[in-house]
């Protein structure tokens, strides 16, 4: 059949009105010769073909994805492929809708339907008809069946019944020749032209001693470290969104120390979105991204009540962040502020300075002189600040880190880590993890 009758619209067959039918279609395609393929190499029509429409047969709404019956009949997705096509080639399956293969979206596999040929009918001398006048052709039903072809339908009703399964693959026996269990020669023949035959002492006295041997009872088999990480790679690029474009195996080297301490996917993705959340239009590298994300945390978060914890809190600032953000309207990120309100933040910045050095030592100052601080680093730009204003800010996240986490809560992540350096930040949001009330000064 060609291209443009293997639609639903274009059809010359009927829809089967049950699977069961369908399959003696398939049976009688397979037997009957009729069918040519319209390639000259890769699978020829056979058993395979027959399971895949067995498992078509099988679905409520035939739809089908090429990677569903790869992964459930353990076939390669080429031969899917191409016994697909040999069934609508053979006009035993249409399209309704086809599917789209667009890069960067969701594919959608394609719907089909199930049509036994009008060749079907015509050679078993079924009878149909069209109860509906205003319906398609393809809604027909049978209604009946001539003499000469009960015979016929009744051996392709006992293949129907019978279910297929994919065969076994065998070891191939060694081409050497075997040895003989009664001493003789490997060979066919000897050079004294007959074969020796054993004395009476080394019969076999034929008792029945010997236990019957035990079935061996296999269940899943359990995976080891190398098959642990590679599934945690997998669960990681599934599920979280903005690693669906990395490599599964990629990932799972950059997540292996958490996959050897027994994380779940759901662990690693709180560890690597604890501190902000990650959009996955402005992830561009996932793989280095969640590498950076998870870089010690395994250490960290060692024992499972401590993950626990680590995923409540993280499911409680997802929500927390996007009730903050709903119906959020700003300006453009990178819009300059005005002259006079850059500015007055620099002369807010210079008093607060000062009033920080009256005050005798830069670790000694009052909660207010590092409010007015705080406020006055938000409001300038970061390149606009001297060594000793910047030194300022980081001899407070040294000393106090909620500090820190007040910066957070007002600024982004990149702009704070420029300002304090990513080690102060880290630190600080360590002690306030574990609740050490201070840090020692790393600059």
């Amino acid at each position: 059949m060609l291209a443009a009758a293997q639609w639903v619209s274009t059809t010359t067959g009927r829809i089967t009105t049950c699977p069961y039918s369908w399959m003696q279609a398939v049976h009688w395609v397979g037997g009957s010769g009729l069918y040519a393929p319209s390639r000259n190499y890769g699978p020829k029509w056979g058993p395979t073909t027959v399971l895949i429409a067995q498992e078509l047969s099988a679905l409520t709404e035939c739809r089908p994805g090429v990677e569903y019956l790869a992964r459930k009949l353990k076939l390669s997705r080429r031969t899917v492929q191409y016994h697909l096509d040999m069934l609508r080639e053979a006009g035993l399956l249409v399209y309704r809708t086809k599917g789209t293969r667009i890069t960067g979206s969701i594919r959608q596999a394609s719907v089909y339907e199930r049509v036994i040929p009008v060749e079907f009918d015509e050679a078993l001398g079924i009878r149909t008809v069209q109860r509906d006048e205003t319906a398609p052709a393809y809604t027909r039903v049978p209604i009946g069946i001539a003499e000469e072809g009960r015979k016929l339908i009744g051996k392709l009703a006992k293949k129907a019944a019978r279910k297929v399964r994919r065969s076994r693959r065998r070891t191939p026996v060694s081409g050497r020749s075997r040895c003989t269990p009664m001493q003789g020669g490997t060979s066919a023949s000897s050079p004294a032209g007959t074969s020796t035959s054993p004395s009476e002492t080394e019969l076999a006295s034929g008792s029945t001693s010997h236990p019957t041997q035990k079935k061996a009872t296999r269940g899943p088999q359990k995976l080891n470290k190398v098959g642990r990480r590679f599934q945690l790679g997998q669960e990681l690029v599934t599920n979280v969104p903005w690693l669906q474009k990395a490599s599964p195996c990629r990932v799972s080297w950059v997540a292996r120390d958490c996959a050897d301490a027994g994380w779940t996917w759901r662990e690693v993705q709180a560890a690597a979105e604890e501190h902000s959340p990650i959009d996955p239009a402005d992830t561009r590298r996932p793989s280095g991204l969640l590498a950076h994300r998870l870089k010690g945390v395994h250490l960290l978060y060692a024992k499972p009540e401590a993950r626990q914890q680590l995923v409540l809190a993280w499911q409680e600032s997802t929500a927390q962040e996007h009730f903050r953000h709903s119906g959020y309207d700003a300006p453009a990120p990178h819009a300059a502020p005005d002259d006079v309100e850059v500015s007055e933040a620099q002369a807010a910045f210079g008093a607060a300075v000062r009033a920080v050095d009256a005050s005798g030592s830069s670790h000694a100052a009052s909660t207010s002189d590092q409010t007015g601080l705080m406020y006055a680093a938000v409001s300038i730009d970061l390149k606009a600040l001297s060594p000793h204003e910047i030194g300022m800010h980081r001899a407070y996240a040294a000393d106090d880190p909620t500090y820190v986490r007040s910066l957070l809560d007002t600024l982004s992540d990149t702009a704070v880590r420029q300002l304090l350096t990513s080690k102060l930040v880290d630190q600080a949001l360590a002690a306030l993890r574990l609740d050490t009330p201070t840090l020692a000064p790393a600059f």
